[in-house]
């Protein structure tokens, strides 16, 4: 760029903040003024599984490869960026700018086709923060807080909804709920409604887990041979995050943490032969 006497204005105001390396980085997006936007849009009430299928739609995981697992609930998304993400050089703004923006737009893009007899009359907007994390612990316990937030929103909702739907007015059923614990909460959706809260969908009770696996197929070669290639797939799950602890073997969440963070480093780093991990390590063999 050309030096002129306008460029302090760049130099002196602007101020470039980039994360601490070495740290895991969370970007949450969550959705704002969304109590507004799904009334207007007529969402189902307790839960629209169109309208959490469409937020599972705008996951980045194919257009930001060092995002590495994803978790959504409701209105917000969190993306997890491998440890030694080198995205935009980390600088904050640009990472939240860009993400936000692209949730945003696939958002858009993708409502004609989850929701084809329903216009969209307001364009959704979200806001976004960035923290990092410096070890995968406590990532675990940043997802697992996420989940405890679902279940606690999602219980206290789905009791909300049908006394609201049996007649009561929303004033009402709030004094209703005042006070009541977990156990209540169960106690009255069987009593009042034979209803079973486990019985739920799993999206709705546990939120949504987006990662990479690998899949392997046989394909044949320029000389007929069969051979195996494996290539990343998307998988979404509503599994279990609350109640993680390190010695609990073979926890798939955290595993597929572990090995797309290790097929990045290998991509990333060509000289590594050979990679192995289990558990929370991971160890790397490069040629001399």
């Amino acid at each position: 760029m050309v030096n002129s006497e306008y460029e302090y204005v760049k130099r002196e105001f602007e101020f470039d903040r980039r994360l601490p390396p070495s740290n895991w980085i969370v970007v949450r997006i969550d959705g704002c003024h969304f109590h507004r936007f799904s009334k207007m849009h007529a969402f189902e009430k307790p839960n629209d599984e169109n309208a959490l299928r469409l937020m599972e739609t705008c996951a980045m995981l194919k257009k930001f490869p060092d995002i590495v697992f994803a978790y959504g609930a409701s209105d917000e998304y969190s993306f997890v960026f491998r440890e030694e993400t080198e995205f935009y050089n980390r600088r904050e703004s640009k990472i939240l700018s860009l993400c936000v923006s692209y949730f945003t737009s696939v958002y858009v893009m993708k409502w004609k086709k989850i929701f084809p007899n329903k216009e969209l009359k307001e364009p959704p907007y979200f806001d976004a923060r960035a923290v990092c994390y410096p070890n995968l612990k406590t990532i675990r316990d940043y997802l697992a807080w996420r989940q405890v937030d679902c279940h606690i929103n999602n219980q206290y909702n789905t009791c909300f909804w049908m006394l609201v739907k049996s007649g009561k007015s929303e004033q009402e059923a709030q004094l209703s709920l005042k006070g009541t614990s977990s156990k209540d909460k169960n106690e009255l959706l069987a009593q009042q409604f034979q209803m079973n809260y486990d019985d739920e969908l799993a999206m709705f009770r546990k939120g949504s887990s987006v990662y990479r696996e690998k899949e392997e197929k046989v394909v044949k070669n320029d000389y007929g041979d069969p051979m195996k290639r494996t290539r990343p797939i998307l998988t979404v799950a509503h599994v279990d995050i609350i109640g993680f602890s390190f010695d609990k073997p073979n926890d798939a969440v955290d595993l597929s943490l572990m090995n797309e963070s290790a097929s990045l480093m290998m991509e990333q780093y060509p000289d590594i032969a050979f990679g192995y991990g289990f558990g929370s390590e991971y160890r790397y063999v490069v040629p001399i």
